[in-house]
């Protein structure tokens, strides 16, 4: 049986989680929903966000046939995950659980830094699941970060001078609360397409250096599992894992099993997408989900 898959995000950020998707579960059909037209939601109440949230997933359940929902948004998984599982039928999977099982892990020391948007850091959600796996947490907002990806300055010196500041900062803080970092997470799914210049600039700023887990993949290892399928990636990113399959044949630049919708903004979308899936997005479809 192949399984559809939606995923939802407040904008395109989430397609990393959904390229993630697409190198584990190639025979899926998936749905993507960003919901440009209310974006931010860092921005809203939590109220507004779970009514936004709850309305995205209905869309994909009772439109799209979603059987399973994957939460590509740090903030609705945050601050919505309750009310997104309330509204639909399926099993509803966040980012944040997930990301939190794979930084305890990877950490050896139980001591591990988070960045993220101010939205998610101010949610403390990921504080929250860290301390639940029995470790110690320092989180950041990165505001910076987020334009400076849109704007496909993932490989500037700008960005890189920016990640050395704010992962000064962040170690600095770190060390006078007595902690031992070892594992940094991304909690936001931009920040993947800065993963490689993230990991140089902490090869030469932190001693000892630290690994980083990227959310979008944990998200997409656990879905995985859902459906049975072995994760054996040997330690790589989803990317290459990705671009492997394409030179192998498996996959092609776009998916016939993929449709993706945004409320607004379509040709930004289409633009901005492909950077973030590693392929072409096709055509996105404009869809209305109210006010």
């Amino acid at each position: 049986m192949t399984p559809t898959i939606g995923v939802f995000d407040s904008g395109f950020g989430g397609l990393t989680v959904l390229r993630a998707l697409l190198a584990r579960l190639p025979q899926a059909r998936f749905a993507f929903l960003g919901d440009t037209a209310r974006l931010p939601y860092g921005s809203k109440s939590r109220r507004t966000i779970a009514r936004y949230a709850a309305q995205s997933a209905q869309f994909l359940v009772r439109e799209q046939g979603a059987e399973f929902l994957v939460i590509a948004c740090n903030t609705a998984s945050a601050l919505a995950l309750d009310a997104i599982q309330g509204a639909v039928p399926v099993p509803v999977l966040g980012v944040i659980e997930p990301g939190a099982e794979a930084a305890r892990a990877a950490s050896r020391t139980g001591d591990v830094l988070v960045i993220a948007t101010d939205a998610t850091v101010q949610s403390h959600a990921y504080s929250a699941a860290c301390r639940a796996q029995g470790m110690r947490v320092l989180e950041k907002a990165c505001p910076l970060l987020v334009p400076l990806v849109e704007e496909g300055w993932t490989e500037h010196p700008v960005t890189a001078e920016v990640i050395r500041i704010y992962l000064d900062e962040l170690t600095a803080d770190a060390a006078a609360q007595g902690l031992n970092p070892d594992t940094l997470v991304l909690g936001c799914t931009h920040y993947p397409l800065l993963r490689p210049l993230l990991e140089r600039v902490i090869a030469v700023e932190v001693p000892g250096g630290m690994r980083v887990i990227d959310s979008a993949e944990a998200v997409a290892d656990a879905a995985a599992r859902q459906f049975g399928v072995r994760i054996s990636t040997g330690g790589r990113d989803a990317l290459s894992v990705a671009a492997e399959g394409r030179e192998l044949g498996t996959q092609t630049d776009t998916s016939p099993g993929l449709r993706c919708f945004a409320t607004d903004s379509v040709e930004k979308f289409e633009r901005l997408g492909s950077r973030f899936l590693d392929r072409q997005v096709g055509t996105v479809e404009l869809v209305d989900l109210g006010g």
